[in-house]
């Protein structure tokens, strides 16, 4: 298998900051590489330096002669005028090839940005941030690499099209893939290999083969090994130090070289301890001390946008406790029933109730309470040098270290944060309020793994209702004990236990579309030879619409079974899925026999 790139020795550090040194690797042809490690570790930058964006400050790059690079970045930009199709052809150096043109078209058609109805002259600043991604990826396709780096690929993408995205990469074959990424199913589901960047690590980063669950267990038993090797390198600096503390004349009788080797063992012990010290966010949102049972309340609401329904006969009780998760594809109404629920948007139909007792705090996925231009201490301390954290003064810039913000950064204007520290910084302000109802809209995204962890290990503390928007399953199913999905054509939300049940129905039990009918009788419109039915296939066709007719009722009784059915039944849980697949797998043959049986009439 040949090597399209390798790396030997190289450094890089930013500002005062280095991020990786000495570090070695070797990328191979078709390999599906996951690139991990936390916040500042340096990640982005290494994609940079494989792009040829920034050269290493020491160290040497190798790249293979038929070496073509892809590079899907975080925040793809496009030109204000450029449309799907110009987009595309940007990539090429002959927009008029005729072998670009026709690869520009599958990709159209491949990554369905064809069903727009403007299809390939549709502008790009028109599209969603999920179509931009996925624009991002297909123009990154028109170079036809070898290798495509992908950086935080799902951030911004729904659970449909994250899904869409792991069943791409798993069929293609012929590219190889470095990404970095904190969706932890999607490393499992996509990666053959992992790159850890740590600096932790002896030689800053660590090469595993295999899934995302084998480097778990390889990197915790090396670090069980740095940990014990700290132990008995402090053994050993102990005798030295108790030998240099006798004084002068005991240290006469022995070589110099014991004192150079005291003085190395003790330099040792202190750099694994640095290394094998685990930081961990200090994250607590308080406690209230007193909370009503009912904290919001739906009663058969419904939202519309149009002539389109969001959702309809929505019911739900949420009190101290509870833990949602809500997912659905981008545009669905996510964020239109969260506002619902809370009272900023009005509903059509039904009642929403929000206990004017109760506070809530609200984790936007635009970052749009962050203003770009203030200070990150003003953010968070707007006058004096004290905040009020549960009640108790705190120095304001003691806090901020609670979140990893250095000194030099206080005084930062906020635009100039990555995307991950503007995230913590939300997560600061949110802890100076008191809150009965936690509403995280994306939440994961721009976090790393540890970061991610110690929210977790919050969020289970935290004694109010939570609703979170997610799509890293991972950490939905961490912390969520309900799933409300839309994905209903009627603006049904159905509820699961968790993501993998919402997954399997997903891929094997989805819903008949509500035009089913029509475009059985599309294909029957289709010219065919008239054949005469015999008497048991006119029978049939005359009780044809009837048999249909019970079954859509059957499955209509069972949907609403599963909605109201308990979320911890998992066993009625399954049942209910499963004969609704069956139910959905009969309506699927009623039609196509149906369609079969009038073509012969007409």
């Amino acid at each position: 298998m040949a090597t399209l790139i390798s790396a030997h020795l190289i450094s890089k550090t930013f500002a005062t900051k280095t991020l990786f040194q000495n570090i070695s690797f070797a990328i191979d042809e078709s390999e599906h590489i996951g690139l991990i490690g936390p916040n500042g570790a340096g990640k982005s930058t290494l994609l940079s330096l494989i792009a040829r964006e920034q050269a290493p400050d020491s160290g040497k790059l190798s790249f293979s002669n038929g070496l073509r690079l892809g590079y899907l970045k975080q925040k793809p930009t496009f030109e204000g005028d450029d449309t799907i199709y110009m987009a595309l052809m940007s990539a090429c150096d002959d927009p008029y090839d005729s072998e670009n043109i026709a690869l520009a078209y599958e990709l159209i058609a491949r990554f369905k940005l064809d069903q727009f109805p403007d299809a390939e002259h549709k502008l790009t600043s028109e599209l969603s941030g999920g179509w931009q991604k996925k624009l991002a990826l297909a123009r990154e396709l028109m170079k036809r690499p070898t290798l495509l780096l992908l950086d935080e690929p799902t951030n911004h993408l729904d659970l449909e099209s994250i899904l869409w995205l792991e069943d791409y990469m798993n069929k293609e074959k012929r590219i190889a893939f470095l990404t970095v990424t904190h969706d932890r199913r999607f490393l499992q589901n996509t990666s053959s290999a992992i790159f850890d960047l740590d600096p932790r690590l002896p030689n800053g980063i660590l090469r595993t083969n295999g899934a995302y669950a084998d480097h778990l267990d390889s990197k915790m038993q090396l670090l069980q090994g740095l940990k014990r090797l700290e132990e008995k390198r402090r053994n050993t600096m102990q005798i030295e130090k108790d030998w240099l503390s006798r004084g002068p004349q005991a240290r006469l009788t022995k070589q110099k070289a014991r004192i150079d080797r005291a003085h190395d063992i003790i330099e040792e012990v202190s750099d694994l301890e640095n290394k094998n010290r685990a930081n961990k966010l200090n994250l607590d949102f308080g406690k209230t001390d007193s909370s009503p049972k009912k904290l919001i309340a739906a009663e058969n609401i419904k939202k519309s946008y149009g002539d389109r329904v969001l959702f309809q006969n929505f019911n739900a009780m949420i009190s101290p406790g509870h833990r949602y998760g809500l997912i659905g594809t981008n545009g669905c109404g996510k964020s239109t029933l969260l506002k619902c629920l809370i009272g900023k948007a009005q509903v059509d139909s039904g009642i929403a109730f929000l206990n004017e007792d109760i506070s809530v705090c609200y984790f936007e996925q635009g970052k749009d309470s962050l203003n770009p231009d203030v200070s990150v201490i003003k953010t968070i301390c707007p006058e004096g040098d004290y905040v009020h954290l549960q009640g108790l003064p705190v120095f304001a810039k003691s806090y901020l270290s609670r979140f990893y913000f250095r000194s030099e950064q206080h005084d930062m204007p906020v635009g100039k944060l990555s995307g991950g520290e503007q995230s913590r910084l939300i997560l600061a302000k949110l802890m100076l309020q008191s809150s009965h109802v936690l509403i995280l809209d994306e939440p994961t995204n721009d976090l790393d793994v540890e970061t991610l962890d110690a929210l977790s290990d919050t969020l289970s503390d935290y004694r109010g209702a939570i609703i979170i928007v997610s799509h890293d399953r991972y950490f939905m199913d961490q912390n969520c004990n309900v799933i409300w999905s839309f994905g209903d054509a009627d603006g049904h939300i159905q509820k699961f236990a968790d993501t993998f049940q919402w997954e399997e129905w997903h891929q094997q039990n989805k819903l008949i579309k509500p035009n089913a009918k029509q475009a059985a009788k599309a294909e029957v419109a289709k010219a065919a030879p008239k054949v005469k039915l015999s008497n048991k296939e006119k029978f049939e066709l005359d009780n044809m619409e009837k048999n249909i007719a019970d079954e859509e009722s059957l499955l209509a009784s069972l949907q609403k079974d599963l909605t109201n059915a308990s979320p911890s039944d998992y066993s009625k849980l399954s049942d209910l899925t499963a004969k609704i697949s069956q139910s959905e797998s009969k309506l699927e043959k009623l039609f196509a026999r149906w369609s079969e049986l009038t073509q012969k009439t007409t």
